[in-house]
């Protein structure tokens, strides 16, 4: 027998005030056009006052327990995947441990900006594999509507709200591709390219700080280092690409998603896509999709999925699951 992190729960939230691409136009040189055109984004969700990254997360938690039937006492650890915690202290992860009722185990943030899921997710896999957590809820959350330049379209335009959840336990597999659970994970980072995303804020300025990205650059890295992840993850699950089910990638740019879908040789009928309405939301977009996806009816039991994401560090990874 062979011990895996299996999915039994998944769940997300989302913040009730969606901004349509239209709004921009009345602050700042841009249109819906040349948004849509450049990220495919039509629209994202943006946190109300008072709402915060810990009480969304929780939200998303709640509904992944319902999904598995399950209360947080049942669950040995929470791992809140996040760049834009409430504070810079105590960890999201503790706040939301504390809103489900949750009085044993212990929770943790993991910061890797936009790929924070997937390296939260091999991290839930490490603890289940090592016996040290039989439950751990994996989640992603931000707001990153409060670290946004609002006098910057190449940036303010591109991210949302949101947050998504997981709930996964250890399970008894085979030790073959067909098992249910985590079949791989692969994760990379490279601190020499931090100037490319970043927050210009933080402990040595005494600001909170606003979101700065090249772009270009950043394009140009993604989709030769997502492709490459996600081709080393599946070689280490034991499976090529004509046996995936489903590809949830980051959602950041549209672009970046069909350039990695076709390095991969996969059709876009195979993948999850649903940055036109969420827009960006960093280490909340994967869970988010993988959330709607199933909401959707795409993503069944027994699928074999592909996720990867690349974000500031430059960070990035991939995770080879069956659903």
């Amino acid at each position: 027998m062979t011990l895996r992190a299996a999915v039994i729960g998944v769940g997300h939230y989302l913040p009730e005030r969606v901004v349509p691409n239209a709004e921009f136009e009345k602050t700042l040189d841009t249109n819906d056009e040349w948004i849509r055109a450049r990220s495919g984004i039509e629209r994202r969700h943006f946190a109300a006052e008072g709402e915060t990254t810990s009480s969304m997360a929780a939200a998303a938690a709640n509904k992944a327990l319902e999904h598995a039937g399950l209360t947080a006492q049942d669950v040995d650890a929470i791992i809140v995947a996040t760049s834009t915690a409430d504070l810079t202290f105590p960890s999201a992860a503790t706040m939301v441990q504390a809103e489900l009722g949750m009085t044993t185990g212990f929770a943790f943030d993991v910061q890797a900006v936009c790929a924070g899921f997937v390296f939260a997710l091999s991290n839930a896999n490490a603890l289940i594999l090592s016996g040290q957590a039989k439950r751990v809820l994996v989640i992603g959350a931000e707001t990153f509507s409060r670290i946004m330049d609002w006098t910057d379209r190449s940036t303010c335009v591109l991210f949302g709200d949101g947050a998504g959840a997981l709930l996964l336990e250890a399970y008894d597999g085979k030790g073959t591709s067909q098992d249910r659970g985590i079949l791989s994970t692969d994760l990379n980072s490279d601190g020499r390219h931090k100037d490319l995303l970043y927050v210009d804020g933080g402990v040595s300025t005494g600001t909170t700080g606003y979101l700065r990205m090249q772009g270009n650059q950043v394009f140009r890295h993604a989709v030769e280092k997502l492709a490459a992840t996600a081709t080393k993850a599946m070689e280490r699950a034991g499976v090529e690409s004509s046996d995936v089910d489903w590809v949830v990638p980051h959602q950041a740019n549209i672009r970046i998603i069909q350039g990695t879908a076709r390095k991969l040789g996969l059709p876009m009928e195979n993948v999850v896509v649903t940055v036109q309405d969420h827009g960006n939301t960093s280490a909340a977009s994967i869970p988010l999709a993988l959330s709607v996806g199933h909401e959707r009816g795409q993503i069944k039991d027994g699928d074999l999925i592909v996720t990867e994401a690349i974000g500031g560090g430059l960070a990035w990874g991939a995770v080879v699951l069956r659903w």
